[in-house]
């Protein structure tokens, strides 16, 4: 029997930076790492022109660290841009060691690691095969990088924005601290925004909302998963627009 086909011509991947350590790690660890390069490669090899914005919480939050460090914001955004860098190097190379011709772009301009962010280009990187690491957020500070996943999944005219997370998606309330959450299979753009369920940051699913970019929320832990949603397999959960 051959392989279901995939449902997807062009996706952005958001993994979170817990994605790249052990639960309640810090850093990056070679296991997780490899794992995710695995499950990226393989949608790659599907023909699937896939762009990829890590998240920097595995070095540190923005938010977190102003408050902790009596921070600036905006510096510490700036920080947090960088560990999402940090990323986006490790998970280049992890994909380059599998054989996957992989291209990092930057928000910030750092000229030894990687290009500027550039549309046009990005989307040649694409045409041509490679995955494209989306680094550095938008570039601003009090922007996450939900919202750039949002922003560049429009401005590259995605079909889909796939969000990896630690839980199988979007949940009536938190799934850690109450046994008896309910697994939405589908939510609405106005559910996740009016609700203010967790799944992302509400400027993200207005963007989405106005752009009609659909997202699917799931659990980048369990293997293959994303290999499934991407052949159309139901899984997570869905959000879109009512109807």
């Amino acid at each position: 029997m051959s392989a279901a086909q995939p449902q997807y011509r062009r996706a952005i991947l958001k993994i979170s930076g817990e994605g790249f350590c052990p639960p309640g790690g810090f850093g990056v660890h070679r296991d997780p790492l490899d794992r995710i390069a695995g499950e990226v490669a393989d949608v790659a090899a599907l023909g699937v022109q896939i762009g990829v914005v890590c998240g920097g919480g595995n070095f540190l939050r923005g938010v977190n660290s102003a408050q902790e460090l009596g921070m600036n914001r905006s510096a510490a955004d700036y920080m947090g841009m960088l560990g999402t860098v940090l990323n986006s190097i490790a998970l280049q190379d992890a994909l380059q060691r599998r054989g996957v011709e992989a291209r990092l772009q930057s928000a910030l301009a750092i000229a030894r690691i990687g290009e500027p962010f550039h549309r046009e280009r990005c989307l040649r990187h694409f045409e041509k095969g490679r995955v494209v690491l989306l680094a550095a957020g938008t570039g601003n500070p009090h922007v996450t990088t939900d919202s750039c996943a949002a922003i560049r999944g429009v401005e590259l005219e995605a079909d889909v924005l796939l969000k990896g997370t630690k839980v199988d998606g979007v949940y009536d309330d938190d799934p850690a601290k109450n046994p008896d959450a309910k697994l939405y299979d589908d939510v609405t753009y106005e559910q996740v925004i009016n609700g203010r369920l967790r799944v992302m940051d509400i400027g993200a699913a207005e963007m989405c909302e106005q752009y009609s970019l659909p997202v699917v929320v799931f659990n980048l832990f369990e293997p293959g998963t994303l290999k499934r949603v991407v052949q159309g397999e139901h899984v997570g959960t869905r959000m879109g627009a009512a109807g």
